[in-house]
């Protein structure tokens, strides 16, 4: 197993940013690590990479325990962090040639660095200074450090943030064929890149893991076992208004005059929603049905506005 995480969690005084995970990724897999912003992804990531200490439970990399055999498992891994803290007076070059000592390349650094240079679209820019370049260019040196040694993990936190649209076809590709042979876990809140690249998806939300699923499954569920009913009324509505519902999931307020239903029974729901209009004496504008798709799913599980 390429990682492994068994019944960790993160507490940072009252707060518990990770709450007893448990998490197997085998390698050849490209997974997607989806959540709300402070949902535990960053946390879940530095824990892996042996940056954060779990408070509790045990993380193993390439069967080697993180806590252990921190030094042996760095090796082993490419990280790409969502900050990107690179050295802006280096050179691209020399940035690469610096880390590549630090891995112990030798030999095979000249070579390498050449290699990451081209296969990240580099080429045009490495004779700059890392603080002279555009945030996308910056991002492909992070890219191209993280994947410098040839680990047999690659851990990135929003890879593609800050690259122009043909950028990230780039990196889509380059990323989903490093992920044919060997194991790569992916922060993203963009459901295209999921899509692209992801075999499967693991979604946290406060430090939970809500869903984790083959991305195939989850696209099943999104097309026939779940649905949205869309409400917009004349006037001002909340969805305390509407607790109660029979089938009701979740409700997500759009705005003041509308309300996103979440439901496995659409036709139903569609009926007792108007009948509590009227119970309200509100002025129906439209009331509409959606299938969900992947941000809907997305939505449903990790939304903060629960029925009660």
């Amino acid at each position: 197993m390429s990682i492994s995480i068994q019944d960790v969690s993160k507490i940072y005084g009252a707060q518990k940013a990770v709450n007893h995970i448990n998490i197997e990724i085998p390698k050849g897999q490209v997974v997607g690590f989806l959540g709300p912003n402070g949902a535990g992804k960053s946390t879940t990531m530095k824990m892996i990479t042996g940056f954060l200490a779990p408070t509790s439970g045990k993380i193993e990399v390439c069967g080697m325990h993180v806590a252990e055999q921190p030094m042996e498992i760095r090796k082993k891994i490419g990280y790409l962090p969502e900050s990107n803290p690179q050295y802006y007076e280096m050179y691209v070059r020399e940035y690469l040639a610096f880390l590549a000592h630090l891995h112990q390349l030798g030999e095979q650094s000249k070579a390498r660095i050449e290699e990451m240079i081209s296969i990240t679209g580099l080429s045009r820019e490495a004779h700059k200074k890392i603080g002279a370049l555009s945030k996308g260019y910056k991002q492909r040196v992070g890219l191209a450090q993280a994947m410098l040694h040839d680990p047999e993990v690659l851990i990135l936190d929003e890879p593609t943030s800050g690259l122009d649209p043909n950028q990230i076809v780039e990196i889509r590709d380059l990323i989903t064929t490093f992920g044919k042979q060997k194991t790569v876990l992916l922060s993203t809140h963009i459901m295209q890149e999921v899509n692209a690249m992801c075999q499967r998806i693991i979604i946290i939300n406060q430090g939970n893991v809500v869903a984790d699923n083959n991305i195939e499954d989850l696209k099943k569920i999104a097309s026939t076992n779940t649905a949205s009913i869309v409400l917009e009324t004349k006037q001002n509505i909340e969805s305390a208004a509407f607790n109660g519902l029979s089938g009701v999931k979740n409700i997500e307020t759009i705005n003041n005059t509308t309300l996103r239903f979440n439901t496995e029974q659409s036709d139903i729901l569609k009926k007792n929603i108007l009948k509590r209009c009227i119970d309200l004496n509100l002025d129906v504008q439209s009331i509409s049905s959606e299938n969900n798709s992947l941000e809907d799913i997305f939505r449903s599980l990790t939304t903060a506005e629960k029925i009660s």
